[in-house]
């Protein structure tokens, strides 16, 4: 083991006033790291999971237990892979509204009808926190008896070569990186947040991604979590081929226990069976539940370490110079403490659940007619939609939401007919478009094509 870099490290961490849990988990993760682990999951290793108990067919009740719950949000983003610079959350999403305002006018609906405490907390990030804190001042009926968010924790970046801290004065930001957001567990101690709500009398915790619009809370669910005395469930969804290269949950020959495998995770001589939805079915929606206790319960019996699956994560100092000095980021995935809790569930819902926002194509589908904002404020897709239309937008004119917000000035097409839209080159969209079945769409060249209003584009 590096000692020279592990005690450099503790000492930059130290010195930034990071508290003593975050130091302690940065050093069981550096210690796995020097020691040659590499955070890997061989096929061997595991099985699949069979069948599941199905959302869809649980019964109506989890009323008792909705007070007891708290809903969290994961908005540490900046939606970078987008071009934006504040919190993606923030980003108009759906008629007028960004995420952050649907989610909010999500939770008051639930309150509201449910006449439960139900309060939402956010896991903001150093570069989230001011930008939302000041988007939520708007909501003067939102806070109730816990603090409306908490920070993620951030640890060093260590060189590849010698594994010690990297100096980059140029930025010194650049020096930090994100823990992944398995850092929530830790977070929530080292913030108080998990103190807080344990004295204001929650003891379930519904997290999920600030950019997913599907995870909404469902008090069937709360019913179920809370019914079967669970410490840790995962909502799951059947693989599709579009999801071959992501990760799914396994069990553990050797004691039975559920397991998330990240690609990260996976041997290369491995992968064909990571892409095998047919053998590994259910994939992680990351809409997670948390009984509270369990979670102070099992940090204590860790010493505070809760000892997640390493992910090792390669990249450069400077993420867009790749001439920069190669660094080694260790993260955390939050839904791998599947794997960590005793009797730790999974449970297959729709996969109207999971319906993150990634990329300025999903964003594209969200914004059209091919969803709806119900009176709930749920985000979903239209009735007459058995899922989303296909999208493929030109990377080099649509990836940054500048370039996709000019090219589509009035909103977006009606899609509602859509199966597929390719879109190639430089177009730019008028009003009232229509888009239906399958459709390519191709620039003129050097210039900019115009759709002119009201185009009807088949075919």
């Amino acid at each position: 083991m590096s000692e020279d870099g592990l005690t450099a490290s503790i000492d930059k961490m130290r010195a930034e006033g990071l508290p003593d849990v975050a130091v302690a988990t940065f050093k069981h993760y550096y210690e796995r790291l020097s020691g040659g682990e590499t955070g890997m999951l061989p096929e061997p290793d595991i099985e699949p999971v069979g069948d599941l108990v199905d959302a869809e067919e649980l019964p109506d009740g989890g009323e008792d237990a909705l007070d007891r719950t708290v809903i969290i949000k994961l908005n540490g983003g900046l939606g970078t892979s987008m071009g934006m610079t504040k919190a993606k959350s923030l980003l108009e999403v759906k008629d007028g509204l960004t995420f952050l305002d649907v989610t909010v006018r999500q939770v008051l609906e639930l309150r509201r009808r449910h006449e439960a405490r139900l309060p939402l907390v956010l896991m903001n990030s150093f570069a989230t926190r001011d930008d939302t804190l000041a988007a939520l001042s708007r909501y003067e009926d939102l806070e109730v008896d816990v603090p409306l968010d908490f920070l993620q924790g951030r640890v060093p970046k260590v060189r590849t070569d010698d594994l010690m801290p990297v100096e980059w004065p140029d930025d010194p930001a650049k020096e930090w990186a994100p823990p992944g957001h398995g850092d929530i567990y830790t977070a929530l101690v080292t913030s108080g947040m998990l103190e807080a709500l344990l004295e204001g009398g929650y003891e379930y915790a519904f997290v999920s991604n600030s950019d997913n619009l599907g995870a909404v809370l469902d008090p069937r669910i709360v019913g179920w979590f809370a019914s079967e005395d669970l410490p840790f469930a995962m909502e799951v969804t059947e693989r599709t081929d579009a999801d071959k290269k992501g990760g799914h949950i396994a069990r553990l020959r050797e004691d039975d226990r559920l397991v998330l495998r990240e690609t990260a995770q996976t041997p290369e001589e491995d992968l064909d069976s990571l892409q095998d939805t047919g053998r590994h079915r259910w994939m992680n929606t990351n809409n997670l539940w948390i009984n509270l206790r369990a979670l102070r319960r099992t940090l204590d019996e860790r010493d505070g370490v809760l000892g997640l699956p390493m992910i090792v994560n390669k990249k450069t100092v400077d993420p867009g110079d790749k001439s920069t000095p190669e660094v080694f980021q260790l993260e955390t995935a939050m839904g791998a403490a599947i794997g960590v809790f005793d009797g730790a569930a999974a449970i297959r819902v729709s996969r109207r659940r999971f319906s993150p926002v990634k990329t300025t194509e999903d964003l594209l589908a969200v914004r059209s007619d091919a969803y709806e904002l119900t009176s709930e404020f749920h985000v979903q897709l239209d009735a007459r939609r058995d899922g989303p239309p296909f999208i493929d937008l030109d990377d080099e004119h649509f990836k940054l939401i500048r370039d996709f917000d000019a090219r589509f000035p009035v909103g977006a097409p009606s899609l509602v007919e859509c199966e597929r839209l390719v879109v190639e080159g430089d177009v730019a969209f008028g009003s009232g478009v229509v888009v239906r079945g399958l459709v390519t769409v191709r620039g003129e060249g050097d210039g900019q094509r115009k759709i002119e209003d009201g185009a009807v584009l088949e075919g």
